[in-house]
């Protein structure tokens, strides 16, 4: 499977091109408009969240409510489009009416892609940087992330994303029985988080982050329960699951680093402490006694659950403006301000979700069956049954 998006922040939609999803899935609009709006939902979220509310169209690759195995064309449109038609339209205007609309950005925001985009293609006006490198683009990378999700719950796995860090304060308590707890529970929290003591406390640093003009980050956790094991690859460096996953949590806009499992705190500890124990049993067959690795050895599932987690940087647009330059005159200034959340993590946890899903059912997709959703089902409980006979 593989995914292609395109579109503007403020340009007339978003627009997502998915090809390789496998017949026979039962798909509506509803099921990817539900994980639209949970990515504008979050406590610290801006102005532009009020302003849009995402609802797919789908265009192609789906009839009568299932996949037909064709690419699947979704789109989303965006409603603030209709106040920057001029300045975002495709079509050539004149010179008079480029005099008439505001100015070309030539001030770079430290943080953003604006001055390097810009020496990348040559632009003088980073208003064409900008618009792509905006997290908005993630709004249809949900919708992809949907589609993920589906494949994955008609074969019984399960994902779920929380956070578990803002602006310092960190989730103490983080226990739960089941996975349809832990959604329920976080659902209901602004900021997504387990622990409601620790979420008054990162409400609280949220809003003192805005009164300051300020922003902060924190960290996300994605978990995937019901994988089969052995998915993905010891045999080559660019087919471990582990290393694919890594990758789509980078590549969320502001998120600077990825662990599992026990992560980065494994290099402060002991082997014995860090390796998970195989035990065995005639209800279970093979699993482990900890999941310190955080559902994989060798790039490979073990059939425990995936922990992901990703840490996310303060948004840089902040009303605090930093020291730059202006790329004409070279001379320095305090960056341009442009309407921006002060906190977007609990967001950023939707959007977390999303690529885990897409990875994952990607990685399901191409081991068990490209083709029909019913034979890929087929497929992961023979290997199931084969993991527990071994």
């Amino acid at each position: 499977m593989r995914y292609l998006t395109a579109g503007e922040s403020h340009g007339p939609q978003l627009t997502t091109i998915i090809e390789g999803v496998p017949a026979g899935l039962p798909l509506t609009k509803e099921d990817i408009n539900i994980e639209l709006a949970r990515r504008q939902k979050g406590y610290g979220r801006g102005r532009r969240m009020q302003i849009e509310k995402d609802q797919v169209q789908i265009l192609g690759g789906v009839r009568h409510g299932e996949t037909l195995g064709s690419p699947i064309a979704l789109v989303v449109e965006n409603k603030d489009f209709a106040h920057w038609t001029k300045i975002m339209g495709a079509e050539p205007i004149s010179e008079s009416e480029k005099a008439e609309m505001k100015r070309k950005i030539t001030r770079p925001r430290p943080g953003h892609a604006d001055l390097v985009g810009a020496i990348k293609y040559g632009h003088r006006d980073m208003r064409n940087v900008l618009e792509r490198s905006s997290a908005r683009e993630t709004t249809v990378r949900v919708a992809a992330g949907a589609v993920a999700k589906k494949i994955l719950s008609e074969l019984g796995i399960q994902v779920a994303g929380h956070v578990i860090e803002i602006g310092g304060v960190r989730a103490q308590k983080l226990d739960y029985s089941t996975l349809a707890e832990l959604k329920e529970k976080t659902e209901n929290s602004p900021v997504r988080c387990l622990d409601e003591n620790a979420a008054q406390q990162m409400m609280k640093a949220i809003d003192e982050a805005k009164e300051k003009g300020d922003s902060i980050g924190g960290i996300v956790e994605v978990i995937v329960e019901g994988m089969p094991p052995g998915v993905g690859s010891y045999v080559h460096w660019d087919k471990k699951l582990d290393a694919k996953i890594a990758q789509a949590i980078v590549s969320i806009n502001a998120f600077k680093g990825v662990e599992f499992g026990l992560g980065f705190e494994a290099g402060r500890s002991f082997g014995s402490e860090v390796h998970d124990e195989i035990l065995w049993s005639e209800e279970k067959g093979y699993y482990r006694k900890t999941n310190n690795l955080g559902g994989f050895e060798g790039g490979m599932t073990t059939g425990m659950p995936i922990v992901v987690r990703g840490v996310m940087k303060p948004i840089p647009t902040l009303y605090k403006p930093l020291q730059s330059v202006d790329i004409d005159t070279k001379e320095p200034f305090l960056a341009s301000i442009e309407r921006s959340d002060s906190c977007a993590v609990p967001a950023a946890s939707v959007v977390a979700e999303a690529v885990v899903a897409w990875e994952v059912a990607k990685a399901i997709v191409e081991q068990f069956g490209l083709d029909r959703i019913d034979l890929i089902r087929e497929n992961i409980e023979r290997m199931k049954q084969y993991a527990r006979e071994f």
